[in-house]
């Protein structure tokens, strides 16, 4: 007698012309990246192969890959580098391997990414989030995915969470320029039309910090734009009647901007214009003269993100999941 062959998730996978991770996504009922035609197509090869999933592994991935994704929203940052560098020492120590993503600030691309990870079946993620579309993020949890924000934090999302205390990054900035006796000091960002958490915070830290030093907040010398605009920007602030005599950028893109521009300008640091950047860079030290900087403990930043991962993935732990604020520090250069 012939025994009828049991059909498998391979055999509907491959009859639908799909993976067999979105089949199992289709399984589990995760449709949210999926098309109503490819849900309708899965379905039908389900009944003509009368394939029954009860009978079948309901998840696909029934044993880990040993390979993390590290998704980050802009690779140019270097805090995005250095930080892929220590989580990718620390995942190596314990036998595992990085998958590299790049978002380029772009949700949409992210969220492209996201369905990329999850295909290739990553132990867990850790995410330098771009968009605030919580949903996006509570479907990897509902996945079962471990993750874990560095840099950046996301209303509706509950998770493992590293970033600096952006707050207290711009208080060193303003009460260092103060200290030198600063009263008209602009502060440069990239847009907030995102919330991005650093933007915001940094932001909000150095209105705190103004009114702490008791100088008077002049919404005009606040700047929240694209890089291609912050060279007119600077124009613009310059021509003020009264013209900022110090400038704190808001990260290391932003500074980099802002010296490309005095030196364009021949405006010289820090006797025409003194200048603060948060977050340390490479160049800082070697730029002539020297930058002043606050720095992030990077390295810190990143061992705590590899190993809260490695924590939740091997299920070692099943405490509440904590925001980690670290503190910055001001590494005092030639610029102010």
């Amino acid at each position: 007698m012939d025994v009828k062959k049991k059909v498998t998730i391979s055999d509907v996978a491959e009859k639908a012309g799909v993976s067999k991770s979105t089949v199992s996504q289709y399984i589990n009922q995760r449709y949210r990246y999926m098309s109503s035609e490819t849900k309708e197509r899965i379905e039908q090869i389900i009944q003509e192969l009368n394939f029954r999933p009860n009978d079948n592994a309901r998840n696909l991935k029934v044993k880990k890959t040993k390979v993390v994704g590290i998704l980050v929203a802009n690779i140019l940052h270097t805090l995005s580098t250095e930080i892929i560098q220590t989580v990718d020492e620390r995942l190596q120590q314990n036998g595992m391997k990085a998958f590299v993503c790049n978002s380029a600030d772009d949700p949409e691309k992210e969220k492209e990414y996201i369905d990329l990870l999850i295909a290739k079946q990553v132990d867990g993620i850790i995410i330098f989030p771009v968009g605030n579309d919580y949903t996006v993020y509570n479907y990897l949890i509902n996945y079962s995915i471990p993750i874990v924000f560095v840099d950046r934090l996301v209303d509706g999302v509950t998770t493992d969470s590293v970033l600096l205390d952006n707050h207290a990054a711009s208080f060193l900035a303003v009460s260092s320029l103060a200290d030198k006796g600063h009263v008209n000091i602009a502060f440069f960002t990239l847009p907030i039309e995102f919330p991005i958490t650093p933007r915001i915070e940094r932001i909000d830290g150095y209105k705190k910090a103004m009114a702490a030093c008791q100088l008077a907040l002049r919404e005009e010398l606040i700047f929240s734009l694209a890089k291609d605009q912050i060279h007119d920007a600077l124009q613009a602030c310059l021509n003020l009647n009264t013209p900022p005599t110090a400038i704190i950028a808001g990260n290391d893109l932003v500074l980099l901007q802002i010296l490309t521009f005095l030196k364009k300008n021949e405006i010289s640091i820090p006797e025409n214009m003194a200048v603060i950047g948060i977050d340390n860079v490479p160049y800082a030290e070697l730029y002539d003269p020297s930058i002043t900087t606050i720095a992030q403990p990077i390295h810190q930043m990143g061992l705590k993100a590899a190993e809260l991962l490695l924590e939740r993935i091997n299920k070692k732990v099943q405490n509440p999941f904590i925001t980690y604020r670290f503190a910055p520090e001001i590494v005092e250069r030639k610029s102010i």
